[in-house]
């Protein structure tokens, strides 16, 4: 008996297949192909990822058990693992990005709570290295002994959704990213030290948005005029500075703003570099404190998408899975964002790690509707519940979706409505 679509249909109705097909056509990814399409290949890496899947005969293995659930996966068939393979080095990776970016542009803070009380975009940028193999991945050179590519992340610290996202091998230092990035005059973008560099900064500054980041050791400069300060509150110092370097005081001519701070709870002091100067101190560090929200971020996608393992070597098929796995996240976060699920989404309950499931368990039965059977089964019989299971089961009813959302912990749950 039909009771409703499955938990991976409802996922997948959140995907742009319009706008998806549009972006296969301008690529070519479908010239020649005559298996495992784009899309599909979307689809498997989405369920691979969704259900924690840890190679290419696992993934081969789980639909194949599942093969009278597939066509309401919009599958035809199970995939055989070479042909995922050839998928995965063959299918162009700008196909996915362009995909990843879409998703992004979709979901739309227009009625979240601004940061700190401020009318602005606030940005924390930052970048993640993820070690590879040198034997395996030498074309993504970091040290003489290993591989690596950098994720450089621009997170809207409004929610838990990237803004921007650049893929580099290890040994592009983070600094680089600011010359591709796109500036939007009036926002806030915080950084740590790593991103000090005078030049770029005051291009940032001559697009007229604001910059937080804090100060290196051996700053050269010398104090032009102090503000009044209150120490009780932690703030040591608020002064106008400038930059004594010739080279220096030549990429960036105009006065900083520098603010000391003691932090009460670590008992360090911190020195904040900006060229805002009508927010008040304290703020200030305020903002830099929330710059946390992107280590966060990096701490949840290497913890629970499949970007630390990778199901093939090539360039191609790394970009492919990452950007299909960043596809992922941001689906599930336009999912709890819809106005639908997040009324209906339980949103008292612990986070559990329902589609992250062992895959040991692939024929346990799952009888009574997730909706209602999140509440009463123990933490133990979760864990051991096959995410294949909960995710392609016709058995789950269609409000399943808002509880079983709820129950993914993202690092900041985001509050989004969704463009239509």
């Amino acid at each position: 008996m039909n009771v409703g679509k499955t938990l991976f249909a409802q996922v997948m109705e959140f995907v742009p297949w319009r706008s998806f097909g549009r972006i296969v056509e301008r690529h070519s990814g479908d010239a020649g192909v005559r298996t495992l399409g784009c899309a599909d290949l979307f689809r498997v890496m989405a369920f691979a990822q969704l259900t924690w899947r840890e190679s290419l005969r696992d993934i081969e293995t789980c639909l194949a058990a599942n093969q009278s659930k597939l066509f309401h996966m919009g599958l035809k068939g199970s995939p055989a693992r070479s042909t995922l393979a050839d998928a995965l080095n063959l299918r162009d990776w700008r196909i996915y990005h362009a995909l990843a970016q879409r998703l992004i542009v979709r979901a739309l803070y227009a009625n979240d709570p601004s940061v700190l009380a401020l009318d602005a975009s606030i940005y924390a940028l930052d970048a993640t290295t993820i070690d590879l193999c040198l034997s395996l991945f030498d074309w993504a050179p970091f040290r003489s002994t290993k591989a690596a590519i950098k994720l450089h992340t621009l997170l809207d610290l409004r929610g838990a959704i990237p803004a921007f996202i650049h893929i580099s091998n290890g040994k592009v230092h983070d600094v680089n990213v600011l010359d591709i990035l796109s500036i939007e005059a009036g926002a806030f973008y915080v950084m740590d030290r790593g991103y000090v560099d005078f030049r770029r900064l005051f291009r940032l500054h001559q697009a007229a948005a604001f910059f937080v980041t804090r100060g290196k050791r051996n700053l050269n400069a010398r104090r032009v005029y102090s503000a009044h300060t209150d120490r009780d509150t932690g703030v040591i110092c608020d002064q106008m500075i400038a930059l004594n370097g010739h080279y220096s005081r030549k990429d960036y001519p105009q006065h900083l703003r520098r603010v000391r701070f003691n932090d009460a709870e670590s008992g360090k002091t911190l020195v904040f570099l900006t060229n805002n100067t009508t927010l008040p101190a304290l703020t200030i560090a305020a903002l830099y404190k929330s710059r946390w929200q992107v280590e966060l971020f990096f701490k949840w996608i290497k913890q629970h998408l499949r970007i630390k393992r990778f199901l093939g070597t090539s360039e191609n098929a790394v970009k492919t899975q990452i950007w299909c796995a960043v596809s992922t996240y941001v689906l599930i976060a336009i999912g709890l964002a819809h106005p639908v699920i997040r009324k209906k989404a339980i949103r008292g309950l612990r986070p559990r790690p329902v589609l992250a499931g062992h895959r040991d368990t692939l024929t346990d039965p799952f009888r009574e509707p997730l909706h209602q059977g999140l509440e009463s089964l123990p933490q133990a019989h979760i864990r051991k519940l096959a995410a294949g299971e909960l995710l392609i089961d016709p058995r789950c009813r269609p409000l399943a979706l808002s509880d079983a959302l709820a129950h993914i912990p993202l690092p900041h749950a985001p509050t989004r409505w969704i463009r239509r």
